[in-house]
C-alpha cells in the first residue's frame, strides 16, 4: 500500500468514526423514525457538508478522492470537529493529495543533558516520553509514584504497554479508561504523521492482538495533542492520590515530551511529600 492510500483510509476510518459518534439530536435534526446506525446517515453528512452522497461515500471508502480544503471545511463544520481533530483531517487530506511523500528522516530520540538534570532537581514526579509514548527517563518521585520501570526491559517501558497490563499502572490507575483514551488520543497523533514508523507498527499491532480494549478505544479514532490530563492513582503505601498532568515539548519535530505530575489541591500535598519520603527511604 502506497503512503497516499494508507493516508485516504486513515482518513476514510477518521470520518466514519466521527459520523458514527454525531446522532442528529446533536445538530438539531429530527431523528425519524426505524434508524438503524449509529450516527448520522452517509447521505445525511453529505447534504450537510453540501456533496453528494457517492462522492462523500468514496472518502469514506478511501477511494481515489483528494478533497479540497473548502470540502474538508464544510465537512468539519458539518461533524462539528474542534479545533484538534479539524487540523488531524487537514494533515491527514493533504497527504493523499502530494504526488510522492517525502522520504522520512527518523532520527533516535534523545533526552537532553539538561532536561536529565531537571528531572533529578524537581519535587514532582516526572518523565520524559518519546511520540510513542515510550519512557525515556524518569525521576524517583515518578518512580515511587507509577513504579520502578527498571523492573521491566527497556522495550516493555512504554505507557501504553503499561496502562493495558492487568500487573502494570492499569493497577493503580482509578480513572483507567479516560486515561487510556489519552494516551491513545496522543498515540494516533504520533501514528497520523509517520504511519509507517517501525515503532508504531509494531505496538499498534501488539496491543491489537492481544487487548480487545485496546481495539476498542483505537477505533474510536481519538486525537489529542498532548497537554493536560488529571487522574486518581492508586498507591500502596500512599493510598488514592489525585494529580494532574501537563506534557511540556522538548526541543524537536516531533520531539519527546515531559509529563509533569502536580498533586491536586488538597490532601493530595501531603501525599506527595510522603512519597517523598518513600523515595529518599528506597533510594537509600
Amino acid at each position: 500500500m502506497t503512503a497516499e492510500q494508507t493516508y485516504a483510509r486513515e482518513l476514510g476510518d477518521f470520518l466514519r468514526a466521527r459520523r458514527q459518534r454525531t446522532t442528529p439530536e446533536d445538530l438539531g435534526l429530527e431523528p425519524g423514525p426505524r434508524r438503524k446506525v449509529d450516527g448520522l446517515r452517509r447521505e445525511e453528512v453529505a447534504m450537510l457538508a453540501g456533496l453528494s452522497t457517492d462522492y462523500y461515500q468514496r472518502l469514506e471508502q478511501g477511494r481515489n478522492v483528494r478533497p479540497s480544503d473548502a470540502v474538508l471545511d464544510s465537512l468539519a463544520d458539518a461533524l462539528e470537529l474542534d479545533e484538534i481533530e479539524r487540523r488531524h483531517m487537514l494533515m491527514l487530506a493533504r497527504a493523499t493529495r502530494q504526488p510522492a511523500a517525502p522520504p522520512v528522516r527518523r532520527r533516535q530520540e534523545a533526552v537532553p543533558a539538561s532536561t536529565a538534570r531537571l528531572l533529578a532537581h524537581m519535587g514532582v514526579p516526572a518523565v520524559v516520553l518519546g511520540r510513542h509514548l515510550d519512557l525515556l527517563a524518569w525521576n524517583d518521585l515518578a518512580a515511587t509514584l507509577l513504579g520502578d520501570p527498571e523492573a521491566y526491559p527497556p522495550e516493555r517501558r512504554n505507557f501504553l504497554t503499561a496502562l493495558f497490563d492487568e500487573e502494570g499502572m492499569r493497577l493503580h490507575c482509578a480513572d483507567w479508561e479516560t486515561t487510556a483514551l489519552d494516551y491513545i488520543g496522543m498515540l494516533r497523533t504520533a501514528v497520523a504523521a509517520d504511519p509507517d514508523h517501525p515503532r508504531a507498527v509494531a505496538l499498534v499491532g501488539e496491543l491489537s492482538i492481544r487487548s480487545a480494549e485496546f481495539r476498542r478505544l483505537w477505533a474510536r479514532h481519538d486525537v489529542r495533542e498532548s497537554v493536560h490530563g488529571a487522574k486518581l492513582i492508586h498507591h500502596p503505601r500512599v493510598g488514592d492520590i489525585a494529580m494532574e498532568w501537563d506534557a511540556y515539548p522538548l526541543p524537536g519535530s516531533p520531539g519527546p515530551v515531559m509529563v509533569v505530575f502536580t498533586p491536586q489541591p488538597g490532601a493530595a500535598d501531603d501525599q506527595l511529600r510522603l512519597l517523598g519520603s518513600l523515595s529518599d527511604l528506597d533510594a537509600g
